[in-house]
């Protein structure tokens, strides 16, 4: 009796990360921290929002001692809104900043993002949403024109062939067009079996007898 397996799940968790404008000559700095660290950076535009879309966009917050400042620092000048898709998106985004209070940050977490370009609990350098629901408010929001779904699974599909199966197909067609072989769909299929990366190492050990 065949046992069939479930096929893999593939699954990219999309965040909303913001450079924000007292640090946006830092962006291409960040940008590779982020790439480093496992990010896709799926979108990006920068852009100036008004102390009114400001507002609409922290509307959580309204009513607290901090909001009319919170507004007027993040509508001070330009900044940079991205999408970035990685496993687990959301919580690894929080985890590189750190912790929203700067000043905190560089006691506790001294490595984070905030640590390194924030300044003290309100200029903090970055915005990271906090769950799911936020970042599907607050992509909608920078991005008015991007669909949700199913772009996901299109991302996770592409973002798993990119790392486990065009490095090494390439590779393999690479060698097929010098080899030109009489029938190349053979000739790919066994150099495919010989190179699979995935594909089992044997160790051959001596074996002692026993007697």
């Amino acid at each position: 009796m065949e046992l069939s397996m479930p096929p893999p799940q593939i699954y990219i968790e999309k965040t909303l990360a913001i450079i924000k404008p007292d640090i946006v000559d830092k962006e291409e700095e960040i940008q590779d921290i982020i790439l480093r660290s496992g990010f896709t950076i799926v979108q990006r535009r920068k852009l100036h929002l008004s102390p009114e879309h400001c507002s609409n966009f922290y509307v959580e917050q309204y009513g607290k001692i901090f909001f009319p400042n919170l507004t007027a620092y993040m509508s001070s000048g330009p900044l940079v809104a991205m999408i970035l898709a990685r496993h687990n998106a959301i919580s690894y985004w929080k985890e590189l900043m750190g912790p929203s209070n700067s000043l905190v940050a560089k006691e506790t977490h001294p490595d984070s993002l905030r640590a390194i370009y924030g300044t003290d609990d309100l200029r903090n350098a970055l915005h990271g949403s906090k769950d799911f629901a936020a970042a599907e408010r607050e992509i909608r929001f920078m991005f008015p024109k991007v669909i949700i779904e199913p772009i996901p699974v299109g991302q996770a599909a592409k973002d798993y062939l990119n790392l486990y199966v065009t490095p090494t197909l390439l590779e393999g067609l690479t060698e097929l067009c010098k080899q030109k072989p009489t029938d190349p769909f053979i000739w790919l299929a066994d150099w495919l079996l010989e190179n699979n990366p995935n594909k089992p190492k044997l160790y051959h050990r001596q074996i002692a007898e026993e007697f």
